[in-house]
């Protein structure tokens, strides 16, 4: 039986809050629990399909450390008993190769529910700004 919205809203709130948790945290064992492998990943960065080994290696070599995140404004939507989707606006304080720095993301995963457990199978993310990305471009043209 399919989960009221209410509750698989809250559900998968917590679970991306515990994915957030395990990044900052540099928790890779619960990264890698919670994700569904490959995983199809898109970003300002690009587009790619992540292996575990690769995951797993992306997370050792990372160039910035999260020091505080925020959810917010959480969208849930459960297709199937054992898929659904949430999209939801992340505030980010991080240091990035020594220099912190703040960062507005809005993100969007797909979880699906394999052997009774839910895991992430899809994220995107894209910086918050102008759509077209004129606030991020040089004045001098």
């Amino acid at each position: 039986m399919p989960q009221n919205d209410n509750a698989a809203a809250s559900e998968l709130l917590e679970l991306e809050n515990r994915y957030w948790r395990a990044l900052k945290e540099n928790d890779v064992k619960t990264a890698v629990e919670l994700t569904d492998f490959p995983c199809l990943v898109s970003g300002p960065q690009g587009l790619s399909q992540v292996t575990k080994e690769q995951y797993e290696k992306m997370m050792g070599e990372s160039p910035y450390t999260i020091e505080r995140f925020k959810l917010s404004d959480a969208k849930v939507r459960q297709l199937t008993p054992d898929t659904a989707v949430i999209a939801y606006k992340v505030e980010q304080d991080l240091v990035l190769d020594g220099s912190p720095m703040k960062l507005e993301v809005c993100d969007c995963s797909t979880w699906v529910r394999r052997e009774g457990k839910w895991r992430c199978a899809q994220h995107a993310e894209a910086i918050a700004g102008d759509p077209f990305g004129r606030d991020k471009q040089s004045s001098a043209a």
